[in-house]
């Protein structure tokens, strides 16, 4: 990381500084205890230079990871940190937030590249995720790494509404989910990373209190992970423990998604 740090423009050192603040601050909001958004930045270069992307992509890569969540902190919604499930009103509502985010990255000076990751970083392999519904390819690679960092970073640390998982318990979540919510090449090559600081789970080091049942968090026991076995079946409970409504973006309408889109266009 560091030496690709090293390259970087001016304008691009100056335009990453600007994005190390907000993503700051929109972790804070959320509620994060640990930095969440340098964290993804990190993951996601990592795997950009497995895929082999350019100077300028993982500059614009490593923006969007920052400014992923700046929708949510300009919403500035109470429900983001409240324990416990979203009401359908609030999931609805939800959903604008990476044309939000669009929107305030470009208004923090984010390159086009940078600006349209931020709007697809919910986006779904399987063609469930939101605003737009892409699927597979139509998905940009940058925006498809971004949603296999963030998942992992999300689920290895302590949130609001469940404890933070284990790496083990992380990798076999991204690997029951690939072909659905992830690109399988990518959470392969997720699975090849190794000895990187941001891998390791909050777990440990929080030792949260034992689950609530019916949380959707994972069994104590876990089962050791065949990191080839990336056939993305649907796991038994039907459960997604890294969305805040543990439920799977398959609930969400076409209705509901047009309705979101039109609505975050109001007022710019």
């Amino acid at each position: 990381m560091a030496s690709t740090q090293t390259r970087l423009t001016d304008a691009e050192r100056a335009a990453r500084d600007v994005f190390t603040r907000l993503a700051a601050a929109a972790d804070e909001f959320e509620g994060y205890r640990h930095p969440h958004a340098e964290r993804i930045a990190k993951l996601a270069d990592e795997l950009a230079r497995i895929f082999g992307l350019g100077r300028a992509d993982r500059a614009s890569l490593r923006l969007a990871a920052l400014g992923h969540d700046l929708g949510e902190a300009a919403m500035r919604r109470d429900y983001i940190k409240r324990p416990g499930p979203l009401t359908d009103e609030e999931r609805l509502d939800l959903t604008r937030h990476p044309i939000i985010g669009e929107q305030e990255a470009a208004r923090a000076g984010a390159d086009r590249g940078a600006q349209l990751l931020v709007r697809w970083h919910h986006e779904w392999w399987d063609g469930t995720g939101y605003p737009d519904a892409l699927r597979r390819t139509q998905i940009p690679l940058g925006a498809r790494i971004i949603r296999v960092a963030d998942a992992y970073a999300a689920l290895t640390d302590t949130r609001p509404f469940r404890a933070a998982l284990s790496e083990q318990a992380a990798r076999q979540h991204l690997t029951e989910w690939a072909g659905i919510e992830f690109d399988p090449q990518i959470v392969r090559a997720f699975l090849s990373l190794r000895d990187l600081p941001e891998l390791r789970s909050y777990a440990l080091l929080e030792r949260p209190p034992a689950a609530r049942p019916g949380d959707g968090a994972p069994a104590t026991t876990e089962v050791p992970l065949n990191e080839t076995d990336l056939i993305g079946t649907i796991p038994a409970a039907g459960t997604n423990p890294h969305v805040v409504t543990n439920e799977t973006a398959v609930t969400q309408t076409n209705e509901q998604m047009e309705l979101s889109v039109s609505d975050s266009n109001v007022g710019g």
